[in-house]
Parts: structure tokens; sequence; C-alpha cells
């Protein structure tokens, strides 16, 4: 079996990470999405792969000495195989290169795998926002020292 790799990318990938995020979300966000994002201070782009075949994808900002983690997607059939933890990893240990000291995230409250994957990483409650998404959820505010 080939082994993972994560490898950051930047306004060049927002095709690749665009595609990406629509096997983890729908709908997904655009190219053009994509493309503003990377293009904004502090956001990075990480592409985790197995061989060369790209199967999930994360956007993270790192800036003033705080970091946030945009999005992660991972495809619905690869879930539950640890992709999603190697992504929040790779994307702490850039955000520490990048001179951060504090990441932050916010989870729908009906999306239950994904929160359990933040508190294994270590984030604890820090706020919440009301009826914050399309489904009417709430948005859990999670943080954690880096």
């Amino acid at each position: 079996m080939t082994s993972l790799a994560v490898q950051p990318v930047g306004v060049e990938g927002a095709r690749l990470l665009s595609a990406l995020h629509a096997h983890g979300f729908d709908p997904g966000w655009g190219e053009a999405e994509m493309l503003r994002l990377l293009d904004s201070t502090g956001v990075q782009g990480l592409v985790l792969s197995q061989g060369d075949e790209p199967l999930a994808m994360a956007l993270i900002r790192a800036i003033a000495g705080e970091a946030e983690i945009l999005t992660i997607a991972v495809p619905e059939a690869r879930r539950g195989e640890g992709l999603g933890r190697r992504l929040v990893e790779a994307g702490m240990e850039a955000a520490r290169r990048a001179g951060a000291e504090r990441m932050y995230l916010e989870v729908s409250t009906a999306n239950a795998p994904a929160e359990a994957l933040y508190r294994k990483c270590g984030f604890e409650d820090a706020g919440r926002r009301r009826r914050y998404y399309r489904d009417g959820s709430d948005a859990l505010v999670l943080a954690r020292a880096l």
C-alpha cells in the first residue's frame, strides 16, 4: 500500500481543491471561491494523497499568531480511515510554522463525526454561533493551543 502524504498547495491548486471539496460537501466550494481564499493573506491549501491519487483536502489560515481550519473535505467513502486526522495534524503543524499559537474552527452541531475528530485532536469549546449553517444548525467554535 502506498503511503499517505500531505502537500501544501497555493493558487495553482484551486481547481484540485475545489474538486476534492465537492467530494466531501454538497455543494462544494467552487474554483473561484477557492482561488479567492488561496489568494488571501495567510491561507494555505493542503492536499492529502496516496501515491499520485489526491484523496482529501484542507484549507487553513494562519495570521497574527492565530490559525483557523477553514474547511476539511474527505470523501464519504474514505471517512473513518484517519484521513481527516492526518489533515488536522498537518494543518496544526503548518500553522505552528507560520507562528500561530492557537487554532480555531467551526463545526456544525449536526456533524457528530467531525466534532468527535476535532475533540480527539484536542479541540475544546470556545463558543457557539446560533443557526450558523444553511440547515439551521448551530456552529460550535472549538479551539486548542498549538
